[in-house]
């Protein structure tokens, strides 16, 4: 009889916990909000207030953030998102041995041990790591929007980047490279393709998906580069360049150029700073050649040490702010401050040879 009962007992508990459930499930349904064991587990031992915790509501971001991807977002930017999630998801289980964080939970200290976390078990340098902080940054601001936290985490941190020293060619250094004679095709093409850069100040992503219909008759009645940047989605336009036209008519009728709709042949980013190692060595420049420092260079040699305005040159890259551009304006400002000092050396030379003289 004993056991009759207890099977009864447990059986009601059983369907109370069921019915409990599924009205909780009905109602996270109509109010939109993200489903899942977790979510109703919290709601059920919470008595009705749900607790929220950070890698669920991450994931959420992300899977939204993906639908964006190629959109209002970059899909480098909702990669990099994916790359934050594993970062902290290790983090919590190496730091609290737990599967994932309440929200709630999440303090000052939280945020410093990750950053910590980040440069010693991750590796990164202090501005990935930063950027990676940013990354989380941007969901506790969800979850505050959303009041499922009572206190900001960041109030009391600090995010200070480091200044990088932005390489870039000079005007004789593209000269070697693009008379450089080559023999391997795959040099010649990714040359093409970074000399190119050098002159529009395109990056990877930007060359990778350039096509006819991005090139149009500007206002002056030449041709110009019409399109979307697709880390920034802000529009940048920019006139052709003698040396760019050149590179574009050499690769008008070629197979691949032809069947892929796009103006030049792209190999992948990896394949393309690979190969332009090889041909740095090739060419004797030390510098490390990477498809970006094409844009470097652009900003730099080619726009501004040759009196281009900087807000010109803002605008030819797709800048948000002027003030990612003054990054290179400082570059060029150090490099006309070096070329000074070599003059007035020369100029104390030529004086003292004056003086010897008369």
């Amino acid at each position: 009889m004993g056991t009759n009962r207890d099977a009864v007992e447990i059986n009601n508990h059983i369907g109370n916990l069921k019915h409990k459930l599924n009205k909780i499930h009905q109602r996270l349904v109509d109010d939109d909000q993200f489903v899942s064991a977790k979510s109703m587990m919290s709601i059920l031992k919470g008595g009705g207030k749900q607790v929220k915790f950070l890698l669920e509501i991450f994931k959420e971001h992300n899977v939204k953030t993906d639908l964006l991807a190629g959109k209002d977002i970059s899909v480098s930017t909702a990669k990099r998102y994916w790359t934050c999630y594993d970062h902290v998801k290790q983090f919590i289980e190496d730091e609290y041995s737990l599967e994932d964080y309440k929200l709630k939970d999440i303090d000052y200290r939280f945020i410093t041990k990750f950053e910590f976390f980040l440069k010693t078990t991750r590796k990164c340098n202090h501005n990935s790591s930063l950027k990676y902080i940013n990354n989380l940054k941007k969901i506790i601001r969800i979850a505050l929007a959303n009041q499922w936290m009572d206190r900001d985490p960041f109030y009391n941190y600090k995010v200070q980047f480091e200044a990088v020293q932005r390489e870039y060619l000079t005007a004789e250094e593209i000269e070697i490279l693009y008379t450089k004679e080559l023999h391997f095709d795959r040099l010649k093409v990714v040359r093409d393709m970074f000399v190119f850069s050098c002159y529009t100040g395109l990056a990877y992503s930007d060359v990778e998906k350039l096509s006819k219909s991005d090139i149009t008759i500007g206002i002056d009645g030449k041709q110009w580069i019409n399109i979307k940047r697709t880390k920034t989605n802000t529009r940048s336009s920019i006139p052709l360049l003698p040396i760019a036209k050149e590179i574009l008519s050499r690769y008008a009728y070629d197979p691949k150029v032809i069947k892929s709709e796009r103006l030049i042949p792209v190999f992948s980013n990896q394949k393309s700073n690979a190969y332009l190692k090889e041909i740095a060595m090739l060419c004797g420049i030390t510098k490390p050649l990477t498809t970006h420092l094409a844009r470097h260079t652009f900003a730099t040699t080619v726009t501004l040490t040759n009196g281009v305005p900087i807000e010109t040159v803002s605008k030819m890259l797709g800048h948000k702010s002027l003030r990612t551009t003054q990054h290179y304006a400082k570059i060029v400002d150090r490099k006309v401050s070096d070329d000074m000092k070599i003059l007035e050396e020369k100029l104390k030379t030529q004086r003292k040879d004056v003086k010897e003289n008369q």
